[in-house]
């Protein structure tokens, strides 16, 4: 750069403007995960705009620190820890419980996506004991069943979004399926593998 072009403010802004380029890995992985993100976030966090602000500030600490997230032995999994903590910093900044037992659409959801036990949780007097049962999962219990159940993305998908593998995500379905059986007073089949 000559010393011309450091007093030219149009050489500064170009060179600015290069510096401060969204890495096209980062657009991608925006666009892969952001929804499913929000979507978490909302569920958790019970307000929508709320959520949008977290998940925003979740992706731009992603995209500054994106190279030290690239050097990370599983990204995606150090990118959804990061999610989690946002969101777990906001409950415990407002003195709040996750919302899952007072968001309406997870019930409905939840109750398409679990055909096979809807008989059984209708013959519960109120969703209540279920969404309560839900939210004393293990964290990671409770990430697959949101994501898996309640969202309706694939086994494949959920594990792409937690970073995990395949097998992993369905070892946490079945535990967590056991989990929310034993707690809610209701006999599973077994032999039944999760879908």
């Amino acid at each position: 750069m000559t010393e011309n072009d450091k007093k030219d403010p149009r050489t500064t802004r170009r060179t600015e403007a290069r510096e401060t380029r969204i890495p096209l890995e980062f657009q991608a992985f925006h666009q892969r995960f952001y929804r499913p993100y929000r979507r978490y976030a909302e569920l958790l966090l019970g307000d929508e705009e709320i959520a949008k602000q977290v998940v925003h500030r979740v992706f731009y600490s992603l995209l500054v620190g994106w190279k030290r997230l690239m050097e990370e032995a599983n990204p995606r999994e150090s990118a959804w820890g990061h999610l989690k903590e946002a969101v777990d910093d906001y409950l415990v900044s407002q003195d709040r419980e996750p919302a899952i037992t007072e968001t309406a659409a997870f019930y409905y959801r939840f109750r398409e996506q679990m055909d096979d036990l809807r008989d059984r949780f209708a013959a519960l007097e109120t969703g209540l004991g279920l969404y309560a049962a839900i939210s004393k999962l293990p964290p990671r219990q409770l990430d697959v069943v949101v994501l898996h159940y309640v969202f309706a993305f694939s086994r494949a998908r959920t594990a792409d979004i937690l970073g995990v593998e395949e097998a992993t995500v369905r070892s946490h379905l079945t535990y967590a399926r056991r989990r929310l059986a034993d707690e809610l007073g209701i006999d599973l089949d077994t032999n039944r593998t999760d879908n």
